[in-house]
């Protein structure tokens, strides 16, 4: 799938969208939706164009750091003030902040792309496999757009066919937006394969990356008979002779290991190969890289825009491996003076000892790791290749545990955490704390999560699910200081939407 960029057309920017017939006119020499959509290779580009709004500045920069910092796991010291508040200190005076509203603009620019696909690719007369397959990624990719603003803003407008500048539509609930991403889920699981037979779709969603996602819908509700459901095809059906958890823990994070057994679904990342640069300069569809990695390394190498609570590292020192060692998962997760539990001197940052390069200073902050480049790489940049893992099976099969036992189903649970818990060593929870009770065991696999997934994004939709969001977080995170109940739930509405469109409505409190 990384060979995707490399036909990606330009088609929904190429398009000419007329507002004002009296005075736009349209390029002949450019095409246009109306005669665009003709055979299978258009439906084919209609959605790897849809794929490639991960390369946005909104998805590529933005949006795995505003999930992060809105949760108890990081936080920005920013000196860029505006930022450091939006980004978990849950202060934004300015409704368009400009990174907020990057990702509400793309996502919405996604679903724009999949419209068109979902609309114009019926018409067209091809392979029905193929069309079928196509319409599901379609599918899969609005509903995950929608499944990130259900999370950010809650209360969105629902845009299901292809906008007109013209168009006003009214604000959707969360509860109406929800219920759209589990129908374009559905409608995805029918149309897409379980797995691809050509390295060329590497990369492409499948039926279990729909399942997965459907899941995480249905949790977020609280619907666990549906997610049991959803997750049981990954973990009990086809899906569980597709997925296994990777060897080794860090081999979920590094460029020459991405699209492993563990990945259900993440997102492409390269180098074009024609690019000469490595700045923060518009190359308009020339980047296909991010520039995660550039805003969350350390200074000296990156901005360091967004950091890791340090809070979280005695909960992976509270335990340690049957070989009496540290919870591997700690140096993968975070950079920070102990990263080698032998000291600073010992801690590798970019190529230098962490003595090295600050001396002594630095050792009371940590840097969220995962996205990083430094296993293979002494500087960051601005086209990362390293990939996004958004699902991987260890999150699928915490998952199951979690609605097992909301179900009542705590024993049946125990094997699915034992899995993810042998992958670094540690003792099966079912030795070490057997006969746990639901709440117990609930409390367990919070533990259990942060240490697995910590820094990639998943804990803000834990904190809501578990209605832990506001709960005495301020002690190990000054920002919910701030956090205001019955607002800070929710991102403001863009200023520059409500003006637009009067049949918007802001969300509560702001």
């Amino acid at each position: 799938m990384k060979n995707i960029y490399k036909y990606i057309t330009i088609i929904f920017t190429a398009f000419t969208i007329s507002c004002n017939p009296d005075l736009d006119r349209i390029n002949p020499n450019q095409p246009t939706m109306d005669v665009f959509w003709n055979n299978a290779t258009d439906a084919e580009q209609g959605v790897n164009a849809i794929y490639s709004t991960f390369a946005r500045v909104g998805f590529s920069r933005w949006m795995p750091i505003i999930f992060i910092t809105r949760s108890d796991e990081g936080y920005s010291a920013s000196p860029w003030a505006d930022l450091a508040n939006a980004m978990g200190g849950f202060i934004q005076p300015d409704y368009n902040f400009g990174p907020v509203v990057d990702v509400w603009r793309d996502n919405y620019i996604g679903i724009f792309r999949a419209n068109q696909v979902l609309e114009n690719v019926p018409l067209i007369e091809m392979d029905a496999e193929l069309k079928a397959r196509l319409l599901g990624e379609a599918y899969f990719l609005r509903g995950y757009f929608y499944y990130n603003l259900a999370l950010l803003w809650g209360n969105v407008p629902l845009m299901l066919e292809i906008s007109t500048p013209t168009d006003l539509p009214p604000t959707a609930t969360q509860q109406e937006v929800w219920a759209q991403v589990e129908r374009d889920l559905l409608n995805a699981i029918s149309g897409l394969p379980a797995r691809y037979s050509s390295s060329n779709d590497l990369g492409r969603v499948t039926k279990g990356a729909a399942y997965a996602l459907l899941a995480k819908t249905y949790m977020q509700q609280e619907k666990n008979n549906d997610a049991e459901s959803a997750l049981n095809w990954l973990v009990n059906g086809e899906g569980a002779g597709i997925y296994e958890l990777a060897s080794g823990y860090r081999d979920n994070f590094l460029i020459h290991t991405e699209n492993n057994s563990e990945s259900v679904f993440e997102w492409q990342f390269a180098v074009n190969p024609t690019e000469v640069t490595d700045d923060d300069v518009a190359t308009f569809n020339h980047n296909y890289g991010s520039s995660i990695a550039q805003f969350m390394a350390p200074p000296g190498i990156g901005w360091s825009d967004a950091e890791s609570r340090t809070w979280a590292i005695e909960e992976f020192l509270a335990e340690r491996t049957i070989d009496n060692q540290r919870d591997p998962r700690l140096s993968t997760s975070i950079l920070y003076a102990f990263s080698d539990e032998r000291g600073p001197e010992f801690t590798m940052v970019y190529g230098q000892s962490f003595v090295q390069r600050y001396g002594n200073t630095n050792r009371n902050r940590a840097w969220h790791r995962k996205f990083l480049n430094d296993h293979w790489k002494n500087e960051e940049g601005y086209r990362s290749p390293n990939n996004y893992r958004f699902i991987r099976y260890a999150d699928v099969l915490l998952m199951y545990a979690e609605v097992l036992n909301a179900l009542g189903r705590t024993q049946e649970a125990y094997p699915y955490v034992d899995r993810v818990r042998q992958r670094v060593n540690l003792p099966a929870l079912s030795v070490a704390r057997p006969g746990l009770s639901q709440m117990a065991f609930l409390d367990q696999l919070k533990h259990e999560r942060l240490l697995e997934l910590f820094g990639e994004g998943h804990r803000y939709a834990d904190l809501i699910r578990w209605g832990d969001l506001n709960k005495n977080l301020a002690s190990r995170d000054p920002g919910f200081n701030n956090f205001e109940v019955g607002k800070d739930e929710f991102l403001p509405i863009p200023q520059r939407d409500l003006d637009i469109n009067p049949n918007l409505r802001q969300n509560p409190r702001w």
